[in-house]
């Protein structure tokens, strides 16, 4: 049950031609969200001092530029590519003070427990949304008391100047969005595919090392060392050497044959 925030997509269509007016100008996303801030204050203010016929007008126009900055601030920040951690919890942040703010308003006009009481509740469906995003699951957001109808509420008790109704209203409704809320994202969490993607290890993905060139490898590559003082390879002792033949710096003379007695004595003769 979404309540009025099933609008959201309606009204973001509206507001698209601003949006693109505000991104030609660059426009900081964290202004619009200060500015939507600025608007719950003045309608606070409007439901505060003004009386209850008269009050309606500024307060529900003040409501609706909060509304509308609300929706722009994200859109712009999505639409420009300026989203940041700081700048969702920024956006946070402004949406509780304006919720705050504009509770803030019945002041004059109810009991301070009662008010008190509706601040508190008015925060509880935000928080079981945001716990329930940091678990894993999908934000939830809508109705049936959400921050759409707490606005419309405001403007009806600027008219009516039913302040005491309309608080007590706040508080119950807000206390049942938080409960409708926390069992949808119990269930959520719940699931098969949620509970696999929240235990799910995260692998390490290997660095493939890149490849090395060739020239480096033949520079890296060792390089033969070269045998000092090696000996002389020795001669084959079955084949005569020539004389003068030189092996391993020794000089080798064959040996003659003995000269033949006769022919000595006939050289004698």
């Amino acid at each position: 049950m979404n309540g009025l925030y099933a609008l959201k997509p309606w009204y973001a269509d509206r507001l698209s031609g601003l949006r693109r007016a505000l991104a030609a100008r660059q426009v900081s996303p964290d202004t619009l969200t200060a500015a939507g801030v600025v608007c719950a204050a003045g309608a606070a203010a409007a439901l505060a001092w003004l009386p209850a016929p008269p009050a309606a007008l500024p307060v529900a126009l003040l409501l609706a530029a909060r509304l509308a900055f609300a929706n722009l601030d994200g859109a712009l920040a999505r639409d420009t590519g300026r989203t940041t951690r700081r700048g969702a919890l920024l956006n946070e942040l402004g949406d509780r003070v304006a919720d705050l703010l504009v509770i803030a308003g019945f002041l004059p006009l109810a009991p301070l427990w009662l008010v008190a009481a509706a601040a508190f509740a008015a925060t509880l469906p935000s928080w079981v949304s945001l716990a329930g995003a940091a678990a894993g699951a999908p934000r939830r957001n809508g109705g049936p008391v959400g921050k759409t109808e707490r606005c419309l509420l405001a403007v009806v008790a600027a008219a009516t100047g039913w302040a005491v109704p309309v608080l007590a209203v706040v508080a119950a409704g807000s206390a049942v969005t938080a409960v409708v809320r926390g069992v949808w994202v119990w269930r959520a969490l719940g699931q098969p595919d949620t509970a696999v993607a929240m235990e799910k290890p995260v692998v390490p993905v290997p660095v493939a090392e890149p490849p090395v060139p060739a020239t480096t490898r033949r520079r890296l590559s060792p390089s033969p060392t070269p045998i000092l003082n090696s000996p002389p390879p020795k001669p084959d002792r079955g084949l005569p050497l020539d004389p003068g033949e030189v092996s391993g710096g020794i000089t080798h003379t064959r040996p003659q044959p003995p000269a033949d007695r006769g022919t000595q004595l006939r050289g004698t003769r």
